[in-house]
């Protein structure tokens, strides 16, 4: 996890703006958008936000300052790494990033667990997730699966994927050996032979069918969820105003990136550290950034399909009613629905 910052801030400003946070003496507490002029004080000195390679808004907001420019020179923007998902959780858990960008089955997942998160932003509706075996794999079907061992990553999507793919095959998880790494790690492993197949992530994925000649041998972009930009529910409510501007920032990098998806692309190939022809295909195929931004029934409709899955995995403590109060509780569209609208 790498950590980069905008702008250097002394230790004893941010110490500072911490403890007046946690005081919870703060000007423009439960303030519902930006302040109104500059003599306005923002709720808090410092915001935190993670960037993906798997969240090609978050590096144009990194990228062009877009989000900085909002909130001017009395907030620092800082920025964290997520390697997956299931690592913008624990982030999220810690209150190591106030914003931080998952799939939505990882997000229902985290929620169901008592992680008090909720879905504040859509950034794609993506295909980012499929099965991948070696370009010499005897395997060409999920059904060949069985008996095998799987690199997957426990608490996203690309392992919720490959539940759903082994269903759909008449499969179950206790057909094949998961071997719980993180994207990069899998994709190392499928390449170093000590899995048979990897159920992958992109940009990752697209990298390793060029450079290593992977085959994708299984597909259904109905089985990848939205990619989700949560906030905890104390974020939220504390500090509107800034949830607000981090929002606003990723409707602004929406529309940027329609009008250049070749300098999305470079962005992405930059972070990446992948062939600019990879990180095309995957801005401009298996992204689908051109979605609506306000969270709702679309996205609790492919929830509900998953919400099986999820709960026979017994990744949850509490069961069916755990992932019920979960998808009852984790919409909050309220600051999506201003941003598109241009309030």
């Amino acid at each position: 996890m790498s950590l980069i910052t905008r702008r250097i801030v002394p230790a004893t400003a941010i110490a500072g703006a911490m403890m007046l946070m946690a005081s919870g003496c703060v000007a423009g507490e439960n303030a519902d958008a930006a302040p109104a002029d500059a003599s306005s004080e923002w709720s808090a000195s410092t915001v935190t936000v993670d960037w993906a390679t798997y969240n090609p808004l978050s590096l144009v907001i990194k990228d062009q300052g877009i989000l900085d420019d909002i909130l001017g020179d009395d907030v620092t923007v800082e920025w964290v790494q997520s390697a997956g998902s299931n690592k913008a959780n624990e982030l999220l858990r810690s209150g190591s990033v106030d914003v931080g960008s998952t799939a939505g089955s990882a997000a229902l997942l985290a929620r169901a667990n008592g992680s008090p998160i909720k879905v504040i932003d859509i950034y794609s509706q993506p295909e980012w997730s499929a099965i991948v075996v070696g370009p010499d794999s005897d395997i060409t079907s999920v059904e060949d699966l069985a008996g095998t061992s799987v690199a997957a990553t426990k608490g996203t999507d690309p392992y919720f994927f490959l539940l759903q793919a082994l269903e759909s095959a008449g499969l179950s998880v206790d057909d094949i050996e998961v071997q719980n790494l993180q994207h990069a790690d899998g994709r190392a492993a499928l390449d170093g032979g000590s899995v048979d197949a990897w159920s992958g992530l992109d940009p990752i994925m697209a990298a390793a069918e060029v450079e290593s000649g992977d085959q994708l041998i299984y597909r259904n972009v109905d089985f990848n969820t939205y990619g989700f930009l949560n906030a905890t529910e104390e974020f939220i409510t504390d500090h509107a105003d800034l949830a607000q501007a981090v929002v606003d920032a990723y409707e602004q990098a929406r529309v940027w990136a329609l009008e250049n998806p070749e300098e999305t692309a470079q962005l992405l190939a930059d972070a990446a550290g992948i062939d600019i022809d990879v990180a095309t295909t995957v801005i401009e195929e298996r992204s689908n950034l051109d979605v609506s931004g306000v969270p709702g029934d679309a996205q609790l409709e492919v929830l509900e399909k998953i919400a099986p899955v999820i709960v026979d995995s017994g990744d949850v403590q509490g069961g069916q009613d755990a992932v019920d109060k979960a998808l009852s509780e984790i919409i909050f569209a309220d600051f999506a629905e201003k941003a598109v609208a241009g309030e």
